[in-house]
């Protein structure tokens, strides 16, 4: 006997590996079941058996749960100031300048213990699941020194343990702490990537490649020390200028690179020959009024895009992935096509998850939104609105 089947769905299963280009088949099926058992998909297809529960999705829009490939989301404060200095005509750099940007949100993060950090990350998870979010990377970098940056992964951690899905990603090359020499903090972070994977502390590794943070040689010299210590990695790439981020993603075969606003067209080509994944996060560029990533160059590469949130208090106070797939939709003019693979399959695979999650396929994890619609575009079209009618995680009805 099953434990749960959804029965009479509109099946967006998204099968079949990564999704590229502009034409994507999300692989729909009409007025099908999905058998779930001991948290996995077990039969996709009519069923005829019974279950102990079964849920009627009358024709609505059923796909995997979607995953957030990008969050900054454990972190202390706001900072909301930087809200109105942005309305008033300051940019990123010169709001980093003054004294504000990521070292704001540092000092901060410093001060809070363990139990209020939790605390945090767990009420933003909590926010993110309501939405259909059920698996979340989560980032460190708000610590810029050695304890609380260990504390921020042991967080991670604890939250594993609670239940919930998080993919966790070092990064404590997110900026150089005002009380450090640049080359000093670079050495602090490399004898502690040993400690990490040892330690189970992370999966990845994640550095902020740009001109005034760390520049492609000494991201490079972080990542490959990573890469030996058996963490997966991950960059933030091109994001205020070319400086060299897509190219390093492509030398050294990074999962993903993130951001991606002004790559070079050689780091394109690499990008694309390591089969890296480009991660874009509309709601930043949305936010602060930035250019758009070279959608179009991305397609002809083959280079999958994947959507991620950057949910963080600076840049993007933006929690709700399904909001951040319409800003991409309307921002980036992605197709719906893309927005859809963007936050489900894409996405698993940017968080080396594309075995397990990110499709509605027999073996996979039973993470799965039945949605409000008929029609899947009508996920990123209503703008704001939450597309879930009932969450499914691991096989359990959430609501």
């Amino acid at each position: 006997m099953y434990d749960l089947i959804i029965r009479n769905g509109t099946i967006v299963s998204l099968e079949g590996g990564i999704k590229r280009g502009k034409n994507i088949d999300l692989n729909i099926k009409k007025n099908y079941d999905i058998g779930i058992k001991n948290k996995k998909i077990t039969k996709v297809g009519k069923i005829e058996q019974n279950a102990k529960f079964e849920i009627d999705a009358n024709g609505r829009i059923v796909l995997p749960a979607f995953i957030d490939p990008h969050t900054h989301s454990l972190f202390g404060g706001n900072r909301v100031n930087e809200f109105e200095m942005r309305i008033k005509g300051k940019s990123y750099m010169e709001i980093k300048e003054s004294g504000g940007g990521i070292m704001d949100t540092v000092k901060k993060t410093r001060s809070l213990s363990e139990t209020e950090l939790y605390n945090n990350l767990q009420n933003n998870l909590i926010d993110m699941e309501k939405w259909g979010v059920c698996t979340v990377e989560c980032k460190s970098g708000y610590g810029l020194e050695k304890n609380t940056e260990l504390k921020m992964l042991k967080v991670f951690k604890k939250a594993i343990s609670k239940g919930f899905s998080i993919v966790p990603t070092f990064l404590g090359a997110h900026d150089i702490p005002p009380e450090k020499q640049k080359d000093d903090y670079i050495r602090e972070i490399l004898e502690i990537i040993p400690y990490i994977s040892e330690n189970n502390l992370a999966q990845f590794c994640d550095v902020f490649c740009e001109d005034g943070f760390f520049s492609k040689n000494e991201s490079k010299k972080i990542l490959i020390e990573c890469k030996k210590n058996k963490l997966m990695c991950k960059i933030h790439a091109d994001e205020i200028k070319s400086s060299g981020g897509a190219e390093l993603a492509g030398e050294i075969g990074c999962i993903s690179a993130d951001h991606l606003i002004h790559p070079s067209k050689e780091g394109i080509e690499l990008m694309a020959k390591a089969g890296t994944i480009a991660v874009l996060l509309p709601g930043t560029s949305f936010y602060l009024g930035s250019d758009k990533p070279p959608i179009k160059q991305f397609r002809d590469k083959g280079i999958p895009i994947a959507i991620g949130s950057d949910f963080n208090p600076g840049s993007s106070p933006l929690k709700y992935l399904p909001i951040a797939g319409s800003i991409g939709a309307i921002h980036y003019r992605l197709t719906p096509e893309e927005v859809i693979a963007g936050i489900t399959i894409n996405a698993a695979y940017a968080s080396k998850l594309g075995d397990k999650k990110g499709s509605i396929e027999e073996g996979k994890d039973a993470d799965i939104v039945i949605t409000k619609y008929k029609d899947f575009r009508e996920i990123p079209y209503w703008i704001g609105e939450n597309p879930v009618s009932t969450l499914i995680k691991g096989g359990e009805i959430y609501g």
